[in-house]
């Protein structure tokens, strides 16, 4: 049961140490505590932890016109942040954990502005038709995070720069861009800005928990530990990650998300193996991958061996996409 509210907003910019800092705050949220952290990044994309940032994102252009490429720990999409976008962040431990009622705050500070928002597709929230943000979610060691964007002014010019939707996503969305499919909640509501949400979002948590927020500081989190972490998401390898010579590509889109698979092969057997994918679900990648080294190039082989460690729709979806490709 939650007892404690406590809300910590930064206005550092850099997004490997606001990603530090959420990751902080995920890793020691108390037992019936819940933080809300509130935090921008700087011309940054974002993208999910099993994705290929080469497919999702212009990243030459991107660092070339002074912007970063970012990595999470959760699954989810590629997503553009800039002063006109707002990042909130859920941290509390897996028994109080309750997505609907995070929702909630975000839905109720949008009502208070005279925004009615809406729940849409698998983790979107949208107004007026249009998602304003998208939502991704992490669970290490019984601790969780939810976190997601509020566009309130951002550029969308600049996002659909820098953001490589496929074809197959915008066409299971009905739309024909980036651009048309996202909104900024200042167009409903003139004069919005992010600190004027920010307030919004802590009356709201306040109001859904039906307790009094305390304010924490930076100050009061461990500097080396976050100095640590912040390495860690600036590091080179975890933001780009691998991007190998692969012969045999295969891909296709399911209601779960989109999965890339990608392999090289010798003398008949699986030598190296990626699996990309925009997944909420960000454990699966690896562990299949890992699952398909090695394997016989054949569609019974790589199927038997997936099912050794996935199970449900996932396998079931992979499984038909490798034995109608191979």
């Amino acid at each position: 049961m939650i007892r404690r509210l406590a809300c910590l907003e930064t206005f550092d910019t850099d997004p490997f140490r606001n990603l530090a800092v959420e990751r902080y705050l995920t890793l020691h949220a108390g037992a019936g505590e819940c933080i809300l952290y509130l935090w921008q990044n700087r011309d940054t994309v974002v993208i999910g932890r099993n994705q290929n940032a080469w497919k999702e994102c212009r990243v030459s252009l991107l660092e070339e016109e002074g912007g970063t490429l970012a990595r999470r720990g959760s699954g989810g999409g590629a997503v553009f942040h800039d002063g006109g976008n707002l990042n909130f962040s859920f941290a509390v431990q897996k028994g109080d954990y309750d997505v609907p009622r995070q929702l909630s705050v975000i839905a109720a500070a949008c009502r208070s502005l005279g925004i009615d928002a809406a729940v849409s597709g698998r983790n979107d929230l949208t107004a007026e038709g249009r998602k304003f943000s998208g939502n991704a979610f992490l669970e290490t060691r019984g601790q969780c995070c939810h976190h997601g964007t509020i566009l309130i002014a951002a550029d969308t010019d600049r996002m659909s720069r820098y953001l490589t939707v496929s074809r197959e996503k915008l066409t299971a969305n009905s739309v024909a861009s980036v651009h048309s499919r996202v909104g900024n909640l200042a167009a409903l509501c003139p004069g919005l800005t992010p600190d004027r949400m920010r307030a919004a979002l802590k009356e709201a948590f306040s109001a859904v928990y039906g307790l009094p927020v305390t304010t924490l500081s930076p100050e009061a989190l461990d500097e080396a530990e976050l100095q640590a972490l912040t390495a860690e998401f600036a590091d080179p390898a975890w933001r780009y990650g691998r991007c190998g010579s692969f012969t045999h590509q295969i891909s296709r889109r399911f209601p779960w998300g989109e999965a890339e698979l990608c392999f090289s092969v010798e003398k008949g057997l699986v030598a190296d193996c990626g699996l990309y994918s925009d997944a909420m679900d960000p454990d699966f990648c690896p562990v299949a991958a890992k699952a398909l080294l090695g394997q016989p190039f054949t569609a019974q082989a790589l199927c038997r061996a997936l099912s050794g460690c996935i199970s449900g729709p996932l396998y079931t979806d992979l499984a038909s996409l490798i034995r109608d490709s191979l």
